[in-house]
């Protein structure tokens, strides 16, 4: 189980897509998309609700708390 940023770039990867795609589909600047992928910064909840619901996953699994699909626990 990795750390937040890890699992965000992790689930980004795995659906093939660019920063600045996902940024702007889950409405946010693609600068500040960047810097959670870093660990720069932490998004507020509903942020990390909406990259939960985009991805598909639990907001234990992109915190870290959790395995993501297809990992080892």
């Amino acid at each position: 189980m990795g750390s937040f940023p890890e699992n965000l770039k992790i689930c980004r990867k795995r659906r093939n897509m660019s920063q600045e795609v996902v940024a702007v589909n889950c409405k946010i600047a693609s600068g500040t998309y960047r810097r959670y992928e870093k660990g720069e910064r932490e998004p507020s909840l509903s942020t990390l609700c909406t990259f939960a619901d985009y991805f598909g996953v639990t907001l234990d699994q992109l915190a870290g708390r959790a395995p993501l699909p297809d990992q080892e626990p």
